[in-house]
This record gives C-alpha cells, sequence and structure tokens, in this order.
C-alpha cells in the first residue's frame, strides 16, 4: 500500500483574509459562502405526466467574518460609508486563502463586489473576561474557487 498519493484535507484554521489585495489577517472566523442555483419546473403542453427542470436564478449567501476589537476603524469605516454614500460606490473584492501547516497557499476563495450590510460587536460585560468581537456580514455578487 502506497502512501506517497495519499492527499489529508487541509485543517481550518490557518487562513488569510485580503481585502481589495490587502493582506488582513486578524480575523479568527471566515464563513465561505454558499451558493444554489435554483431548480424552476417547465411543463410542456404535450407532456402530461412529469415537469421537466431548468436551471433559474444562483443565488449566493453571505460572508461572515470575525475578529477581535482593537482600534482600527477599517470595517467600521467600510460600513458608514455604505450607510451614508450606499453600496454601489463602497463594494471591495475580497480572498479567503486556506494556508497549510508550512504557510503554502492551498485554496482560495474569489469574491466579488462586496459591501458590509451588518456590523456588529459583542456585548460588554463588567463580569467578563472574554475577548470583545467585531463582527461584519458582506453581501456579494459573486464566489468563485481559484485554487
Amino acid at each position: 500500500m502506497a502512501t506517497g498519493n495519499r492527499k489529508d484535507p487541509y485543517r481550518n484554521f490557518r487562513f488569510r483574509i485580503a481585502i481589495d489585495g490587502i493582506q488582513i489577517a486578524a480575523f479568527s472566523d471566515a464563513t465561505i459562502p454558499d451558493t444554489s442555483t435554483e431548480a424552476v419546473e417547465y411543463r410542456e403542453g404535450t407532456d402530461a405526466t412529469h415537469a421537466r427542470k431548468l436551471s433559474g436564478l444562483t443565488k449566493f449567501g453571505n460572508v461572515t467574518l470575525k475578529r477581535g476589537l482593537t482600534d482600527s476603524m477599517e470595517l467600521y469605516n467600510w460600513r458608514k460609508a455604505v450607510m451614508q454614500k450606499g453600496a454601489n460606490q463602497n463594494r471591495k473584492s475580497l480572498s479567503i486563502i486556506l494556508v497549510d501547516e508550512e504557510g503554502n497557499e492551498k485554496a482560495q476563495w474569489d469574491i466579488v463586489e462586496a459591501w458590509p450590510i451588518k456590523y456588529d460587536v459583542s456585548a460588554l460585560s463588567a463580569k467578563g473576561n472574554e475577548v470583545s468581537i467585531e463582527t461584519i456580514e458582506l453581501a456579494h455578487e459573486g464566489i468563485s474557487r481559484v485554487k
């Protein structure tokens, strides 16, 4: 039994995020959005027994990014710009890059025309000792795995 061809799956804890080409490595969580294509049923008048299924609209789930809250205002300012001026002038491209144990890039998802639809900071508590988390949710117009 040869082990030279074995391909182990990658671990999910080493990744980088690049937003418009700028590496932002401080995220603790990132969701790679799902994609789905709607099935549209169509029945021809001559076919009385079943409907055909045609492909309809493709939909993309949202991207969610989480990181520890710091004095960086980048994500909040992006959300603020969308609230003040709308999404059209504030869309960005981003990449989620999975890295192996040696630091090599092994998988990459490119997301286009992304803009923040939600910004959230975890609750504050004088009794707690957890890290405060900043969360941003992004709508977008497409994702493709390029690596």
